[in-house]
């Protein structure tokens, strides 16, 4: 008895012993979070050499940085995003380390908080800025650091692959949602751990033969087309070939701000094959203000030059020869020509779509297996239809699963001549949208109710429109058509006008009262688009 008891004793004097710890630890991290508001931090900058930070040379270089910063940043508030943008240059210089894990967290959602604090001036319509050519296309990019993508998160790209053609493969650090323009193909993601499925034999993968090669074995490959929205995860290595009879042109977005990224929020594509020439590259010379002079050149190369070519060998166990080929580039680019003909193993377009919409099993719902494609331009499928309006497809998580774990989706949209969009906000998602045929009159406003952007938009122009930003569309006189790309596997819109908006909702005395209208006249600003949604056909109002 008096053994149990002493034991009780002494787990009671440890249990005591490592409250008063935490305790100690909160008090901490509270004390030094004040001090992170009140800017008098212990932390050090770039440059600051000392063991102890000194607060008033910190606030002094914050202050020198803060000034030098906004000449060239807007005032208007813009969105805050889901994950922190980069911190800016004289946060990520901060030296001191925390005492504790608590005071990590604290310091932590200190700096989360400062970094989404994104401004805006002006929203324009915005095209690429740096084009790189290849010996089979062109990538094109639309520069991350211009201010509408850089408060979004958004890297968009457009790639166009000459028939024949090989998009080497490459990955990025963020979920990049891909859109095809025009044209057809084969795509592959490589997904690490994940069954070869597909299986050749001689006969097919080597038609003229060499003799003692067995048949190819590889991971699933997709036919892609015209309209599918193709889901690549962060991280997974991914081409895509070009086997039509005309080029290949796809749209994608990388969300920088998602969560699965976790190095900062500068565009970066690592490749595993070729390279981008430094002769390659031209720059656009429409440039915004504040748009960065940094070159993606330097970020587009083949990662397999730094390695030590010995080593290489020996990890592959091939030939050094090999190693020399793999890391060479040969001025060729980021796209391919192909010498001959590629023949890939991959299902027919009607095997493929019918083996997708068949009933599915356990094995079936893994990862390796997961659909990464949906097509959304088949009228039939149109999600919101007006026969005088237009219509809407999207791509969420609901019909695309994996959406859900890279949280975005996509909006294939068609607005007949002179037809609106429904004036609303994003309760979910920054969105950026690509005009692919017509012209649109885009207007968006900020909480200030300042307009922010009143432009006409035209075929393969490009702008963001952040959350909870109100906008309202008008299509042109021969219709608009775009895809919008979504930082959200489950966006939600709330309109103003319609038979789902947020009028249609309030009592009629609330409108009433609110714009000091008469009854019958709330009435009819609630009633008067009904049955219409979010796509509203053309209408004369009388003043």
């Amino acid at each position: 008895m008096a053994r149990s008891s002493s034991k009780t004793t002494l787990l009671f004097n440890l249990a005591l012993m490592l409250s008063f710890l935490l305790i100690a630890s909160v008090v901490e991290s509270r004390s030094v979070l004040g001090r992170l508001q009140l800017g008098t931090a212990p932390r050090t900058l770039d440059g600051l050499t000392s063991s102890t930070c000194n607060p008033g040379e910190v606030a002094n270089r914050v202050k020198h940085h803060d000034n030098a910063s906004m000449q060239n940043k807007p005032t208007l508030h813009a969105t805050q995003s889901r994950q922190s943008p980069p911190l800016s240059p004289y946060k990520e210089g901060f030296k001191c380390q925390p005492k504790s894990p608590l005071l990590t967290v604290a310091i932590t959602e200190m700096q989360q908080r400062e970094a989404q604090q994104c401004h805006l001036r002006k929203i324009s319509t915005s095209k690429p800025s740096h084009r790189m050519r290849s010996q089979g296309g062109v990538t094109e990019i639309w520069d991350p650091e211009e201010d509408q993508f850089r408060c979004a998160g958004f890297a968009p790209m457009r790639d166009t692959i000459q028939t024949n053609s090989l998009s080497l493969p490459k990955f990025f650090p963020a979920p990049r949602l891909v859109y095809i323009e025009q044209g057809r193909g084969v795509m592959g993601v490589s997904y690490p751990g994940c069954p070869e499925t597909y299986h050749e034999d001689q006969q097919f993968s080597r038609g003229q033969g060499q003799k003692g090669m067995s048949g190819d074995q590889h991971q699933k490959v997709h036919r892609i087309r015209r309209g599918d929205v193709v889901a690549v995860p962060a991280g997974a290595a991914h081409w895509c070939y070009n086997d039509g009879n005309e080029e290949l042109i796809s749209v994608s977005v990388l969300d920088l701000n998602n969560q699965a990224n976790q190095l900062d929020q500068n565009l970066r594509g690592f490749i595993l094959a070729g390279g981008q020439s430094r002769h390659g590259q031209e720059i656009a010379s429409r440039r915004h203000a504040g748009q960065s002079e940094r070159s993606h050149e330097e970020t587009f190369q083949n990662i397999f030059r730094g390695f030590d070519e010995e080593l290489m060998a020996e990890a592959f166990n091939v030939p050094r020869e090999t190693v020399r080929r793999m890391r060479q580039d040969s001025n060729r680019g980021l796209i391919v020509k192909c010498r001959e003909d590629m023949r890939i193993m991959s299902p027919d377009q009607e095997e493929e779509e019918q083996s997708e919409s068949s009933p599915r099993n356990g094995w079936e719902e893994t990862f390796c297996n997961m659909k990464i494609k949906q097509n959304i331009e088949l009228q039939g499928e149109a999600d919101v239809y007006t026969k005088q309006g237009g219509r809407i497809n999207i791509a969420n998580q609901q019909k695309l699963p994996i959406l859900q774990f890279i949280d975005m989706s996509a909006e294939r949209g068609h607005l007949i001549p002179n037809a609106l969009y429904s004036p609303h906000w994003s309760m979910t998602d920054n969105r950026v949208v690509y005009a692919l045929r017509g012209e649109l009159n885009a207007q968006v406003v900020d909480e200030r109710g300042n307009t922010i952007m009143n432009e006409r938009v035209r075929q393969g122009d490009m702008f963001v429109i952040p959350q909870f930003y109100a906008t309202l569309m008008r299509a042109g006189s021969n219709g608009f058509e775009w895809v919008s790309f979504k930082s959200s596997s489950q966006p939600m819109k709330s309109p103003m006008a319609g038979s789902i908006s947020v009028m249609r909702a309030m009592p009629i005395d609330v409108i009433s009262n609110a714009y000091q209208i008469s009854p019958r006249e709330a009435e009819q600003l609630k009633m008067n688009r009904d049955p219409q949604t979010m796509l509203l056909s053309p209408a004369r109002t009388s003043s």
